[in-house]
Order: structure tokens, then C-alpha cells, then sequence
């Protein structure tokens, strides 16, 4: 344990040491992470990136949506980043924007806006990952993704110093970033400012009503990490789960959900291996009927067995 780098961390935020990872993400699983920071503002987010990085490794979790942590726990920083300041839209000249803490949840914001009146990301309302997190992966549903409303990110480097970068700037792609890709060195997405449009609220929270209804009737509810799989260019991934027969199959406490197959449960005490174990059975069913390499959407952060 870095004793300098707990001393600086405890400048900024208190510090936890072996905090149990399956406590902060949507899975339910994971060992614990050596350090352990939550930081509620953009300049704690930025001192507590660039401590971590000037003594190892560091790793920030929003909503813990998306991500699988190993059995083995994180070994290095792991910054929980609870920076969800969200500011009163504005006029840019060219319509509505609103700047967020990357913190904050991308439905969060959606369902907030709904109700003032603004409209534009309405469809993000079911997804509970967060904006800094929808950055880096370029989160979407429903057809829209992030960068179709991205104006730009505020970023800080390991160094410290801080730019803005635009949607374009940010490689944005299906389910990709430059962040994601490495173009772009090693940074923490700070806060994102997004374009709106003006709109009715009362029509807007209708449309989340019948978005919230759609999603109840498709999707699991449980301890899991959204979407497995990237969806192939030519059909949904779930269809390729289900022409693999694993639709409800299970590994020790872990399950292809029966009623989506491109979700995986935990049926409570599922390990990171259960888990992995799944996935890693797909794409091989897959890959040997259909030669499709079926790449994962869950990020996998720690050790595994």
C-alpha cells in the first residue's frame, strides 16, 4: 500500500482501504479494490485522478452500470465519481445546452430535462449509467446515442491539465470513443455539455412513460450489467444467444436472462467467474456456427481467475 498516496487522497476525499467492489456496481460481484475514493465534485474528481495516476493505477466507476470486476479485486485507485452537479440549460445561439457533472446519471439528466420542458435526450432515460461513463462508450438506446447530442467533454489528463473536446474530436462511434480506443491518452471525463431542443413537458414525460413501459416489458430486472454483447452489424446479439441454445442457461449462480438473452443475472452469490464463464461459453457456440466473433459491451476491471 502506497502510504504518500493515501496521504494525499485523504486531502481530498476520505479514503477506504479493501472497500468490496460488488458493493458499487450493478452486478453484484467483484472483490475489493486496494484504495477506494468518492469524490462529489470536479475539482476532487481531477486531484484524486491525477494523485492515482502519479502512483499507479486508477480506475473511476459512475453508477457501476456495464462493468464486470474480478473475483480477484482491483489493485490500485478506484475513484468513485459522484460529481453529478447539473447546470440550468441556456442559450448558445443555436438552441438549448445544459452542462453536467460526468457523475451524473445519463437518465438521470433525460428525465430532469423532460420535466423543464427540454427535450433531445429523452430517449436516454432508461439508461442508468453515468455521463462520464457515456463518454467513453458513446451509451445509447433506442437508435440515438450519446454523440448525436454531445456538444463537447471537459477532460483532465494525468498531468492535470484540463481541454474541452468536441463529439467529433471524441471519435465518437457505435459503442466506442477515443477514450475507449486509446487515440486519446489516459484522461477523466470531467463534465459534458449537451444540446437540447425545446419541447412540451407534459408530451415529453409521456414519451419516457411509454419508453419506461417498452423497457419493463423487454428487459430484466435483477442484479445485472445492462447489455452482454455488442450487437453484430447484421442482426441483435440476443439472436445469436439464442441460435447458441443459451437462452436461460446458467453457470453456477449466473443466467442468460429467459426473457432477454443478451443480459446476464445474478441469481444472488454469482461469482465474476460464473459470469466470465458465460460469456466466454457464447462466443465459442457462436463463433463455431457462425464464425461471428461476438466482442463484449461489459467492461471487465480487476482480476480474474
Amino acid at each position: 500500500m502506497n502510504d504518500e498516496l493515501i496521504t494525499e487522497l485523504s486531502r481530498i476525499a476520505p479514503v477506504k482501504r479493501d472497500e468490496p467492489m460488488s458493493r458499487h456496481v450493478t452486478f453484484g460481484v467483484g472483490g475489493p479494490a486496494d484504495l477506494f475514493v468518492s469524490v462529489k465534485s470536479e475539482e476532487q474528481l481531477r486531484e484524486a485522478f491525477v494523485s492515482g495516476k502519479r502512483h499507479g493505477a486508477v480506475y473511476i466507476f459512475g453508477s457501476g452500470s456495464n462493468v464486470l470486476v474480478g473475483d480477484g479485486g482491483i489493485r490500485g485507485l478506484v475513484i468513485d465519481n459522484q460529481h453529478a452537479e447539473i447546470g440550468e440549460p441556456w442559450e448558445n445561439g443555436v438552441g438549448p445546452r445544459v452542462s453536467a457533472g460526468s457523475g451524473l446519471s445519463f437518465a438521470t439528466l433525460a428525465r430532469r430535462m423532460a420535466s423543464g420542458g427540454f427535450g433531445g435526450v429523452e430517449w436516454a432515460c432508461g439508461i442508468p449509467g453515468s455521463l462520464g461513463g457515456a463518454v467513453v462508450s458513446n451509451a445509447g438506446a433506442y437508435g440515438r446515442s450519446l454523440g448525436d447530442v454531445l456538444i463537447s467533454a471537459r477532460l483532465t489528463n494525468a498531468e492535470g491539465a484540463v481541454s474541452e473536446l468536441t463529439a467529433a474530436e471524441l471519435e465518437l462511434d457505435y459503442r466506442k470513443s477515443a477514450l475507449a480506443t486509446g487515440t486519446i491518452g489516459e484522461s477523466a471525463v470531467l463534465s459534458v455539455d449537451v444540446r437540447l431542443q425545446r419541447g412540451d413537458a407534459e408530451a415529453l414525460k409521456e414519451t419516457i412513460r411509454s419508453f419506461d413501459k417498452q423497457r419493463k416489458s423487454a428487459q430484466p430486472t435483477g442484479q445485472n450489467c445492462g447489455s452482454v454483447f455488442k450487437n453484430p452489424p447484421d442482426k441483435a446479439a440476443w439472436e445469436y444467444v439464442d441460435g447458441a441454445g443459451l437462452r436461460g442457461h446458467r453457470i453456477g449462480n449466473a443466467q442468460f436472462s429467459e426473457q432477454h438473452s443478451n443480459f446476464i443475472l445474478n441469481l444472488r452469490g454469482a461469482t465474476a467467474k460464473d459470469i466470465t464463464s458465460l460469456i466466454e461459453l457464447a462466443q465459442a457456440r457462436i463463433r463455431e456456427q457462425t464464425g461471428i466473433e461476438m466482442t463484449p459491451e461489459v467492461a471487465f476491471v480487476g482480476e480474474f481467475e
